[in-house]
Formats: C-alpha cells, sequence, structure tokens
C-alpha cells in the first residue's frame, strides 16, 4: 500500500508547473475549468490526425513513454500506446508480471533504471489508491507522469474522454443533469467524472444505486443521491452505467446480479425514464445483462464506441501537453543556472 504521508502537496501543486500549465496528470481535484477545457480543445484539435490518411504528427519525436501496467487493461493500455505512437513518440510496455519487480525489485528501484534509461512520460496503472502521486513525488523533475487509473481514487483520463464525448454531442455544460448509474462505491472513474462535471459546470450531476454502493459522504463531491433508478434518470441528459467491479468487493454487498439488473440495469424501458435525447455512456469493459442491456448498449442513444475514439485524442493531448511542460521547465531551469 502506499503511504499517503509520503505524497507531499496537493493534487494541483504536484501536477502544475511554476506557469500554471501541466507537468503530470494525476487527479482532476484542484484543476481549474481553464486547464480541463485546454484539454478538451487540444484533444478536439487531434480528432483530425485520426482522421487523416496518416495518423501521425511529430510533437513527441525523439520522446520516450513507458506504460507501467502493474493492474490488467486492454482499452486504457491500448488507447495510450496508440496515443503516444501517433505523436510519434517511442513506445515502451513494461510487462510487470515478467518484470524485475515480480522478481522481488522494488517499485523505486524500478523507477530509476526506467529513469536511466531517458524516459520522459511514465503511463502508470496501480491497484493502490494515490500510487501515481507517490510516484510524481519520485521520479526526477524531467519525468511526466499519467494517471491510468489507481485503485478506488481516480482515473482522470477516462473523465476527460468523458467530458469530451459529452461535449462534442451536448454542447455546452451549464444545462446537463448527467445521471451516474451504478457501482459508485468502488469507481474510481464515478469520482473522477463528478470532479471534472463540476469543474466544467454541469448544472445537475446525480449518483443513482443501491445504499450498499454508496460511499460515505458522496455528496460532498458535489452530487445529489438517488436510489430509485426512476429518480435518478428522471428528465437526465447524460446516463453513465458503471459495471460491478466484484474484484474490488468485500463480502456480499448485492442479493444477485440478476437482482442488481432488476432494480439498477440500463434497459429500453428504464431508459424511457431520461429525456428523450439522453445519450448513453459505458466507461467500460461492459457487462450485458448486468448493468446494460444489449439494446441500449448498442442502440441510436449508445456513445460508447465515440469515448473509445475521443480516448485516443484525450490521451494525445494529455501526452503531449505533459510532456512539453516538462520541457519547459527544464529549459527554464537551464536557463536560470547560465
Amino acid at each position: 500500500m502506499i503511504d499517503p504521508a509520503s505524497r507531499p502537496g496537493t493534487p494541483a501543486q504536484v501536477q502544475l508547473g511554476d506557469d500554471g500549465r501541466l507537468r503530470h496528470f494525476i487527479d482532476i481535484e484542484g484543476l481549474p475549468k481553464a486547464l480541463l477545457t485546454e484539454i478538451l480543445d487540444t484533444a478536439d484539435s487531434f480528432r483530425g490526425v485520426q482522421e487523416a490518411q496518416v495518423k501521425k504528427v511529430p510533437l513527441l519525436r525523439g520522446k520516450t513513454v513507458a506504460n507501467l501496467f502493474f493492474e490488467n487493461s486492454t482499452r486504457t493500455r491500448a488507447t495510450f500506446e496508440l496515443a503516444a505512437k501517433r505523436l510519434s513518440a517511442d513506445v515502451l510496455n513494461l510487462d510487470i508480471k515478467t518484470s524485475s519487480t515480480a522478481k522481488g525489485e522494488t517499485l523505486l528501484d524500478t523507477l530509476q533504471n526506467l529513469e536511466a534509461m531517458q524516459a520522459d512520460a511514465f503511463v502508470v496503472r496501480h491497484s493502490d489508491s494515490g500510487a501515481a502521486h507517490f510516484i510524481a513525488s519520485q521520479v526526477t523533475p524531467r519525468v511526466a507522469i499519467i494517471n491510468a487509473g489507481d485503485g478506488r481514487h481516480a482515473h482522470p483520463t477516462q473523465a476527460m474522454l468523458d467530458m469530451l464525448t459529452i461535449r462534442r454531442h451536448k454542447g455546452d455544460f451549464s444545462r446537463l443533469r448527467v445521471a451516474i448509474v451504478g457501482d459508485i462505491l468502488h469507481s474510481r472513474v464515478a469520482r473522477s467524472q463528478i470532479l471534472a462535471l463540476n469543474t466544467l459546470g454541469a448544472a445537475e450531476v446525480r449518483v443513482v444505486a443501491p445504499r450498499t454502493l454508496l460511499p460515505v459522504d458522496v455528496e460532498a463531491l458535489g452530487c445529489r443521491v438517488f436510489t430509485r433508478l426512476s429518480e435518478g434518470l428522471a428528465g437526465a441528459d447524460v446516463v453513465i452505467a458503471l459495471r460491478l467491479q466484484k474484484e474490488r468487493m468485500d463480502g456480499a454487498l448485492l442479493p444477485s446480479e440478476s437482482e442488481f439488473y432488476r432494480h439498477y440495469g440500463l434497459t429500453r424501458d428504464s431508459l424511457a425514464w431520461a429525456h428523450p435525447e439522453a445519450i448513453v455512456m459505458h466507461p467500460g469493459p461492459i457487462n450485458r445483462g448486468v448493468e446494460i442491456e444489449s439494446a441500449v448498449a448498442d442502440g441510436p442513444r449508445s456513445v460508447i464506441l465515440d469515448q473509445v475514439t475521443n480516448g485516443i485524442a484525450v490521451r494525445m493531448a494529455v501526452l503531449s501537453m505533459a510532456v512539453s511542460g516538462q520541457t519547459r521547465e527544464r529549459e527554464q531551469r537551464r536557463q536560470e543556472t547560465q
């Protein structure tokens, strides 16, 4: 477990350089609306790259991005790898299960060896909350740290690709009522989504779940809590379904998956409670017949595959901004010492 006492500074202090620009991307908390908007605008500009015949730009040519996934992932890892390659970076995928950490090497020793290889960014996914923050406090200042999900704490790039998807389909956040449905208790995505939606000025953020899957004092994040699906979806403009994270559950929090689906599953019938033009989202992986009906996941209101496409653009934006931020700071320090 990562020791919180070893993580100096607030998330905003750790993530931002002296010029207020991005140098790490660890958490949504504390980041200003202007910076989140800049990430979205930059990602929007990269959408054109993905639609071009040659899907590459030279922004990170000569840079090295190391993917450090201490937790299994398919979608997130693949989109980060594609994002780095489309920025023309060299990509190193570290297989943790066969790496030296599996043979007894400490995390810090692994990081120092990667630093010695002159890596410019670490994309980190870890089962411990606070892992990315800890790593950012330990590595040399020239390495940008991107959080690809840490424990139950945060998944900031997932939240931002969701925000890009919402903005592209709905425009202004200030009129939107967003309902997040499912396993809120174990979801790092939900926490990051709530913070991002509030920072970007959403009219109302709702969480909908049985009481056993709601964190204590979740309202403090800036959301309304509903335990009845009909009330939580009423008039919602955006509906985000979350999967049941059984791998993180301790004890029997639900009678059964079928019981959860009966009361909280997103189906054609339950979606009728939302606004007629509501869009449906899911961060994946989808469990069909558990949290969402196939007819909804594949239906005309679903923008789930758009989320995947937008994930590449957002991760290109974050990587380019953070690595550029580190380069600017390094150049500034060099000039100051001359």
